[in-house]
């Protein structure tokens, strides 16, 4: 008698469904860290603004940010046209200027840096005063705004003729928070609505605010001439507002630090702090509010930290970026600086 032997059906659909999870899975990874998406033009006032986010139940007044944006691009050529003779002034200012390795300062602008060991961190604390707000300035790679288009702080402080810069938020790792940069408005939804941005206003003044209660559209309404989306607040008028147990999501306890707050309008502190070396252990979010609480300031926010932390200061790094595993500045996608 003859035996049938009868064979399973080849699993075709398991195959199928492992092909299609291996290659979503690999675009997601691509997108998030290698993908380039250049969707904007350059941050000084010939952008478009990007309206990927449409769908976005957080995103509101699309319409009128392109409004904002060419409103902005007219200012941009009538002040072009008009402060000629302030430009030559800024200029022949910067050729009197007082600058020694942790200290510049000129009619309009006063920097000076203090280095400290606080307990076992090594931490640089910048005190910066300036006559006009315009001289605090923002920067983006390749002058471009988008995904995972990224260069190192000290690559972009060059290129803008920068006397001192840190990085800034990290915007382009997040598809969310507010990125308002030398008054062009590049993206206007959140990620949650008790996320808080950090908002420079053209008189000077600094505060902390929560994206869920103010949208990107009426802070540029009111005067803002930058917003910074990383969080959390350090201090809020005038107090703490975080706890000691409180950390960013997935960020080692202690951590490379950069903050920045302001003490008055137009009085500004920046604080970097080295970590993850036997040298330098690093801040606690909590350790890094008091250092702002203690140099005077009001308003503090915490910006993208850990291997982004630099801070680059007439034409050199002077702190000690590193990731914990290599030494070396990392490539971030903004920069905040001081400069003509």
């Amino acid at each position: 008698m003859k035996h049938i032997i009868k064979r399973k059906p080849p699993y075709w659909w398991a195959i199928t469904y492992s092909i299609l999870l291996v290659g979503f899975t690999s675009f997601v990874l691509l997108k998030v860290f290698v993908i380039q998406s250049t969707q904007i033009a350059d941050i000084k006032g010939s952008g478009i603004y990007l309206q990927e986010d449409k769908d976005n139940p957080h995103t509101e007044g699309q319409e009128q940010v392109n409004e904002n944006l060419e409103t902005h691009n007219d200012r941009d050529e009538q002040a072009t046209q008009q402060d000629t003779s302030i430009t030559s002034d800024d200029n022949s200012t910067q050729e009197i200027a007082e600058v020694t390795d942790y200290s510049y300062k000129d009619d309009n602008i006063n920097i000076t840096i203090n280095e400290k060991q606080i307990d076992e961190t090594k931490v640089y604390i910048v005190d910066i005063q300036l006559s006009n707000v315009k001289y605090l300035k923002t920067a983006l790679a390749d002058n471009a705004y988008g995904r995972n288009i990224k260069e190192k702080t000290s690559e972009m402080a060059e290129q803008n003729n920068a006397i001192l810069a840190i990085n800034g938020d990290y915007y382009g790792f997040r598809d969310y928070g507010y990125v308002l940069r030398n008054g062009v408005l590049y993206r206007s939804n959140y990620g949650e609505a008790t996320d808080e941005a950090f908002v420079i206003y053209e008189d000077g003044n600094c505060k902390v605010v929560t994206e869920g209660d103010e949208t990107a559209e009426s802070l540029l309404d009111n005067g803002a001439v930058q917003i910074l989306s990383f969080g959390p607040g350090l201090i809020e008028d005038g107090t703490i507002a975080v706890s000691q147990n409180e950390e960013v999501d997935q960020a080692k306890r202690s951590n490379p630090r950069t903050a920045i707050g302001m003490v008055d309008p137009l009085h500004y502190v920046i604080v970097v702090s080295d970590g993850r070396t036997n040298e330098s252990k690093g801040l606690t979010l909590y350790e890094l509010a008091e250092v702002m609480k203690d140099s005077g300031c009001s308003e503090a926010y915490n910006l993208d930290g850990g291997g982004s932390s630099t801070l680059w200061f007439n034409g050199k790094v002077i702190n000690n970026p590193t990731d914990g595993r290599k030494l070396g500045e990392r490539e971030v996608s903004d920069i905040v600086y001081i400069g003509y």
